[in-house]
């Protein structure tokens, strides 16, 4: 029997909080065990409730969720936190990122893809709705580097397989059984790689790949 993941929902809109309890508690794999409308409520609560998943809204009044994911985040290195955004909230995407979220689902998003997020973000990977993920892309207009630029990175030949295929979203264990390797050695690659591009977490790494058309998607 798997483990019962235990969400915690950061949502100042009553209707949608309650949208998302009922939907994500009716599933056996979930067990929702706190609920607040701002960071202050949910920062109160935390660790009495030690949550496997937190989502967390981005825009919310008295503590927005970029400061109480930071906060959360110093407390409990660990923890699972995925942005619920919307498609205005661009601006605030590399904030988050910075904070420490390991995954982005959009609001507008199915039932299944935010449960499929909660799974594999509780299992240590990330997650992106790839729809969102286009839209970074596009509304941060980034600008592409030259051949020259991305041969000075140095990634070889192996570390780039590893590149495309965490930009998938597959995870550790997917890749190594695909490249037939050891998840060691994915785990080395996915090091060296966040190194060379001088980001500090996978989210970072794919969204610092996708934007410098290291990979496309």
């Amino acid at each position: 029997m798997s483990k019962i993941i235990r969400i915690f929902i950061v949502e100042d809109h009553d209707m949608f909080r309650e949208g998302i309890k009922y939907v994500l508690g009716s599933n056996p794999d979930f067990e929702i065990v706190g609920e607040a409308s701002n960071g202050v409520e949910f920062l109160a609560q935390i660790d009495q409730k030690l949550p496997d998943v937190v989502l967390m809204d981005i825009d919310m009044p008295i503590m927005n969720g970029i400061e109480a994911t930071s906060k959360a985040i110093e407390r409990y290195p660990n923890l699972n936190v995925i942005t619920l955004s919307m498609y205005g909230d661009h601006g605030h995407y590399t904030k988050m990122i910075d904070a420490g979220a390991k995954g982005f689902v959009l609001k507008n998003s199915g039932v299944n893809q935010l449960s499929d997020a909660v799974k594999e973000v509780a299992s240590g990977n990330v997650y992106f709705s790839q729809e969102l993920l286009v839209n970074i892309i596009r509304n941060e207009n980034a600008k592409s580097k030259s051949d020259s630029m991305v041969e000075g990175l140095d990634i070889s030949d192996r570390e780039m397989e590893v590149l495309r295929l965490i930009c998938q979203g597959l995870t550790n264990k997917l890749i190594a059984e695909k490249l037939f390797i050891s998840i060691k050695t994915v785990e080395g690659h996915k090091s060296k790689l966040m190194l060379k591009t001088e980001t500090n977490n996978t989210v970072s790494l794919v969204l610092f790949s996708i934007k410098n058309q290291l990979v496309e998607i």
